[in-house]
């Protein structure tokens, strides 16, 4: 269980992280990367932290790209002393007929 598991709903995620911090438990928090391939390259984008974009016109140069955004960003906040988004999102598909948009059943 994450420290983020452990907190309360009305807690702060960063205060409960530093709490938790110390006790030996990792701390361990899962972003989720939305990838979207252009013409001319690839973009990342953190689903949970929507501020993490990221690019680069090779998919193998691309692939590093997210995780070091996010090491930079988490390295920033934490010097600002802003509150870290929470990560650990449940992500569903949700598939659509685009020639039935519209119709009724």
């Amino acid at each position: 269980m994450t420290p983020l598991g452990r907190c309360t709903s009305g807690e702060n995620p960063l205060a409960c992280m530093s709490k938790h911090q110390n006790t030996g438990s990792p701390m361990l928090q899962t972003y989720t990367a939305k990838h979207t391939r252009f013409p001319d390259g690839h973009m990342g984008q953190l689903v949970e932290w929507p501020e993490v974009v990221t690019g680069r016109a090779d998919l193998d140069e691309y692939r590093a790209m997210p995780r070091a955004a996010l090491n930079a960003m988490l390295l920033a906040y934490r010097e600002l002393g802003r509150e870290i988004p929470p990560g650990n999102a449940l992500l569903e598909q949700l598939p659509v007929e685009l020639d039935r948009v519209g119709q009724t059943a």
